[in-house]
Parts: C-alpha cells; sequence; structure tokens
C-alpha cells in the first residue's frame, strides 16, 4: 500500500521537540545576541529536515529570506510561510 504524503502550509510555528535538524547549502548562518543559532534562507526552495522526539521526521521548505532560530533544549523557530511534508 503506497504511503499518504501530507504538505501544508504552515504560519509561524515553534516547536519545543526537535532532536535534530539538517540544513541544505541554501543557508546562511549567524549567532544572536540573546543565544541562538538563527538560520536564513540565501535563495527560494531552501529545505531542512527535522527528526521530532516522537520519531517521526518533516521536510520544510522556506522562501527566499525564510528563517529559523534554534535554541537549547530542542526549541525551535520556524518564519512564515513555509511548506511542511510529513515523511
Amino acid at each position: 500500500m503506497k504511503k499518504i504524503t501530507v504538505t501544508r502550509t504552515e504560519n509561524q510555528v515553534y516547536s519545543t521537540r526537535v532532536l535534530r535538524s539538517e540544513f541544505d547549502s541554501k543557508w546562511r548562518v549567524f549567532i544572536t545576541g540573546s543565544g541562538y543559532v538563527m538560520y536564513i534562507a540565501t535563495a527560494n526552495r531552501a529545505k531542512v529536515v527535522v527528526l521530532l522526539a516522537n520519531g517521526s521526521s518533516k521536510l520544510l521548505t522556506f522562501p527566499k529570506g525564510g528563517r529559523v532560530l534554534v535554541g537549547g533544549g530542542g526549541t525551535s523557530h520556524y518564519s512564515k510561510p513555509h511548506v511542511a511534508t510529513d515523511l
């Protein structure tokens, strides 16, 4: 049986369940004054694969200028809009 892929456009969201994130080459990285790591998309269709604490994975796709803030304890903030696809 074929697996159903769920894709949706999401607005600004945050998660405290991220165990690991893998960014493609379309991102610049900065450290903010408050200690967050900020990723900024340098091109359209910048991709991030995230592994969540429940074992599921998601592919997040951002337009140019999209932002991801990563803090301690698995906290991540994602700018709007972005496309989330369950893997």
